[in-house]
């Protein structure tokens, strides 16, 4: 029922509605109008039934207005609820056509202003980036023909039936590999992490982290450092595909690409079959054409080769020929090679006879002979020329000798320990010398020491 009709059947003044009409058709109008919205306001009356559900009521200093927060959305919230503080709730505007209570129907809540869990993202995001992990250099490029692709979300959630929906129109025939793993709930970020490891080592050519949006509680475990520091270590191009659109997860800053829906991830890794095919028919014509060229161009150098080409038997004729001509040149090289080996030996031949070791032992005999004459001679003429010698040399001897001075009635005297007397001073009264003459000698002792020497006449 749309809102014309709504109104349009309001504006009917003989309708008459019964209250329960009137408030589903009141409940009707408020949940079209306000689909979802956020509203902020003060805790009170805050109650917590056996059921799980959670009753409060938001207020400001003018106006009130009740809450329900159902046990599914109610075991996702982290905060410590109480009277008093200020939160942030979305949620869809409706009636409880039972007591006819205007009330908000809520989905998520959060602290206000900088709530807790805000304040622990931009936290961990100050911190990762600061550490580099934010840093554009090291991210890869996504493969253009992947072949097997990891998906890792929740088997039954509606990201990846968008996912598979995806690639079955796109490109069917890659591989998809689900790797289930909660993507919600406190026990979801150490899932999360020990999916990524076990995709990455599963040799696959991309892997994308998905999930449906949600509240961000709902998708506070993909603002994990775990999940995120897991999500850096993988080696397999990444893609994170976390909410719709307007939503930002740490992993998003973390992966190699971001995606803004699961869908968008699957368009990304998953080219188009007809643009593939396209580019196939493309590449078709263009290699036929570059064929039939090719094929232009042997032909043609193959009608020249066929020009030139010579008939075998012409060519072995002519081999024939030369053959031939190298046996003629080869016998002639032979035997003029032969004659000049010939003529060498006869040199040879003459040279080794004109130095004959019977010819030199003649020759030397000979010479030995002329020798033997020729010894004698030579050495009466040598012992002659010594003696002569030694005859001159004896006489010379004779003339300065000493010796030759006491035969002309001289003497030397010495005393007792050989030495020559060479002055009077050199002798003392008393002292026993000996007198050396030309046929002997004489024991002689000095006397007396005259001081006037005694001349004698060289008449005497």
């Amino acid at each position: 029922m749309n809102d014309d009709a709504i109104f349009q059947r309001l504006n009917t003044e003989r309708e008459v509605l019964t209250v329960s009409q009137l408030n589903a058709r009141a409940r009707s109008l408020l949940e079209d109008v306000f689909p979802r919205i956020w509203v902020e306001g003060e805790l009170s009356n805050l109650s917590r039934p056996s059921s799980g559900h959670l009753y409060f009521t938001l207020k400001d200093s003018k106006a009130q207005i009740r809450c329900a927060l159902f046990r599914q959305h109610a075991s996702r919230i982290r905060m410590d609820l109480r009277d008093g503080l200020l939160v942030r709730a979305r949620g869809r505007v409706s009636l409880y056509e039972g007591r006819g209570d205007y009330q908000l129907i809520l989905d998520s809540l959060e602290q206000a202003g900088d709530g807790a869990l805000r304040q622990a993202f931009e936290a961990l995001k100050t911190k990762l980036q600061a550490e580099g992990l934010f840093d554009t250099d090291g991210k890869r490029a996504l493969p253009s023909h992947p072949r097997r692709i990891g998906v890792i979300t929740s088997p039954s959630g509606a990201a990846v039936r968008d996912i598979i929906s995806v690639f079955g129109r796109r490109a069917p025939f890659i591989e998809l590999v689900i790797v289930p793993t909660p993507v919600q709930g406190r026990d979801a970020a150490p899932q999360i992490v020990r999916a990524l490891q076990l995709a990455d080592r599963a040799g696959l050519d991309a892997l994308i982290l998905a999930r449906g949006g949600g509240s961000l509680e709902d998708l506070w475990p993909f603002n994990e450092e775990m999940v995120a520091r897991a999500l850096k270590a993988c080696v397999t191009p990444t893609v994170c595909a976390v909410g719709h659109e307007t939503d930002v997860s740490i992993s998003d800053f973390i992966a190699d690409v971001r995606a803004p829906t699961p869908s968008a991830a699957a368009e990304l890794l998953s080219p188009d079959q007809q643009a593939m095919l396209h580019q196939i028919n493309r590449a078709h014509r263009q290699l036929l054409q570059c064929m039939k060229a090719h094929l232009t161009r042997e032909q043609l150098c193959l009608n020249n080769l066929r020009k030139r080409l010579r008939h075998p038997g012409e060519r072995l004729t002519q081999q024939a020929q030369k053959l031939d001509d190298l046996e003629m040149r080869l016998r002639r090289a032979q035997n003029q090679r032969q004659i000049q080996l010939v003529q060498r030996f006869e040199r040879l031949q003459s040279r080794l006879q004109a130095r004959h070791p019977g010819q030199r032992l003649g020759l030397l005999r000979q010479r030995i002979e002329h020798l033997e004459l020729r010894l004698p001679r030579a050495i009466d003429r040598t012992l002659e020329q010594y003696r002569q010698r030694l005859h001159g040399t004896s006489q010379t001897l004779h003339l300065v000798s000493p010796l030759a001075t006491l035969g002309r009635g001289y003497s030397i005297l010495l005393d007792q320990q050989g030495r020559v007397l060479r002055s009077r001073k050199e002798a003392l009264p008393g002292q026993r010398l000996q007198a050396r003459l030309s046929d002997g000698r004489l024991a002689l002792r000095v006397e007396s020491d005259f001081d006037e020497p005694h001349t004698l006449s060289l008449l005497d």
